[in-house]
């Protein structure tokens, strides 16, 4: 940005606003501030949980040389002028809580979230992070009044990424020698297309029998399941805030890069009118445009079954908002 006023060039530093201090929101808030990346808001509901990782964080800075620096808050606010929202609150299944209890509150948490952020920030790229995501990140882009391609759903990269990981454990590989892709649902209907994943530009499929491929997938959508089974008391956090870290960055580096997130289809794929992950372009603008890849049927009808589950879910939470509110929620 250019002081017209003075001769003096000011560098513009982005600013990334965090909804959510919980393991993910702090992870990452922590790793945009090591790259240098942004100027970090990490807003809480909890009072003091914000502000003393946003200390924490702060008193790191001298230690590790960060010219960036981070405001931990409970006030919307202080979020103005941000670039980009991320939100990771919603709350977690309670027990004695349904399935569409936890779609409610979170649908609520997601709504006032939204509405608030919004308020301040009517120029932010927002990327969802809230369970269940693909109808989080539909009932996110209604309620801010956004163009779709501002809102962009968190998933695809993480689970590409577990897709990656079991690949390259099998093969005992670097994992940054494998590609791979998932598309679909973030949830047990995601699709992992084996038949796209390569190891140093060889195809998997000539690396892999169809058996081995075949529990690799299955493995990539329990991938979030495992982790919670291992650790008892809660889930996964580091990956996912390194996913989110790549969208964060490819927006506010205008990279263009090509990852797989949940953005809204007006016919790709012949879907229409939800929130589900495939290929993207994500620059600048947000989603800048969607690649189609040419499915077999099978995978197709697959990519089917999980977008028929997400507007089922859509309908549910449309009709559980309209209820009155049975759990209190304050965001």
């Amino acid at each position: 940005m250019m002081n017209n006023g003075s001769k003096t060039s000011l560098r513009y530093v982005p600013k990334v606003t965090v909804v959510g201090a919980g393991n993910v929101g702090s992870s990452l808030a922590k790793r945009i501030l090591d790259t240098h990346l942004a100027d970090v808001v990490l807003l809480d509901v909890v009072a003091g949980r914000p502000q003393g990782i946003a200390l924490d964080l702060t008193e790191a800075s001298g230690l590790e040389m960060r010219p960036q620096h981070i405001v931990g808050t409970n006030d919307y606010s202080d979020t103005a002028e941000s670039d980009v929202v991320v939100v990771t609150a919603g709350k977690p299944r309670q027990p004695g809580m349904s399935r569409d209890d936890l779609m409610q509150v979170n649908g609520r948490i997601v709504q006032a979230t939204v509405k608030q952020a919004i308020a301040h920030s009517p120029q932010a790229k927002f990327i969802i992070v809230t369970n269940p995501l693909d109808v989080m990140t539909y009932l996110a882009w209604q309620t801010s009044g956004l163009p779709a391609e501002q809102v962009i759903g968190m998933a695809g990269i993480l689970d590409s990424a577990r897709f990656r990981t079991f690949i390259a454990m099998e093969l005992n590989v670097p994992p940054e020698d494998v590609s791979a892709l998932v598309l679909g649902g973030h949830g047990d209907l995601m699709v992992p297309l084996p038949n796209y994943a390569a190891v140093s530009g060889i195809p998997l499929t000539e690396l892999l029998d169809a058996a081995t491929l075949d529990r690799l997938v299955t493995r990539t959508r329990n991938g979030g399941a495992e982790i919670v089974n291992l650790l008892k008391t809660g889930g996964a956090y580091y990956a996912p805030a390194a996913s989110i870290y790549g969208m964060v960055e490819a927006i506010l580096m205008n990279r263009h890069r090509i990852l797989p997130a949940a953005t809204y289809l007006t016919g790709q794929y012949g879907l229409h009118d939800l929130y589900i992950g495939v290929p993207c372009h994500i620059g600048q603008q947000g989603v800048e445009s969607v690649l189609e890849l040419a499915l077999s049927a099978e995978q197709q009808a697959a990519l089917e079954t999980s977008a028929k589950a997400i507007r089922a879910n859509i309908q549910k939470l449309t009709e559980l908002l309209a209820e009155p509110a049975q759990l209190a929620v304050s965001v």
